[in-house]
């Protein structure tokens, strides 16, 4: 079975399954971040293991991508994967398809030297998207919209979140 045919398959076996029972659409990921050494941190969800660190000129160790790396890639990984779920979904014939994501950012309001105006995370994201389809290029376009209108990430990037913050705080103190 060709990918196309196969992701086709199980878009509409999920959507048919959500259409039946919302409930089963709905879910809580659950990643967990601990610091390791310095600023190097060790993240795991599942049986997903990964590393996140900073650049040495800023205190890290540079052993592996910052937080921001992840993010882009994020973005740019769920734009190209619904896009090519809608374009099975359609049976659009994709050759080659890649994102491109830049993101502006003063690394001042990190560290509290910026303009008290600038906000610690991206000033803009841009997004190129370079598809090679022999499709007729209005037929791409809705396809592209269409990926755009229910990218989770592309909506993570795009609308505020209510984000909340809960803390446990552990004591070292040895009690007498």
């Amino acid at each position: 079975m060709k990918e196309e045919e196969k992701i086709k398959i199980a878009v509409e076996r999920c959507r048919k399954a959500f259409t039946l029972k919302p409930a089963m659409g709905r879910d809580t990921a659950v990643s967990k971040v601990r610091i390791v050494n310095g600023l190097t941190c060790e993240i795991s969800e599942d049986s997903w293991k990964f590393s996140v660190d900073m650049p040495e000129g800023i205190g890290g160790n540079n052993t592996a991508p910052t937080p921001g790396v992840y993010g882009r890639a994020a973005l740019g990984s769920c734009l190209a994967i619904g896009y090519m779920m809608k374009a099975a979904e359609l049976s659009i014939p994709i050759k080659n398809l890649e994102v491109e994501v830049q993101a502006d950012f003063d690394n001042g309001a990190l560290l509290g030297t910026a303009n008290k105006n600038i906000p610690p995370g991206y000033l803009e994201v841009r997004y190129n998207i370079t598809i090679e389809s022999d499709a007729p290029e209005e037929t791409i376009m809705q396809m592209l919209d269409d990926g755009d209108k229910h990218s989770p990430y592309l909506d993570v990037f795009s609308r505020a979140i209510n984000c909340v913050r809960k803390i446990n705080i552990v004591s070292t103190k040895i009690k007498k």
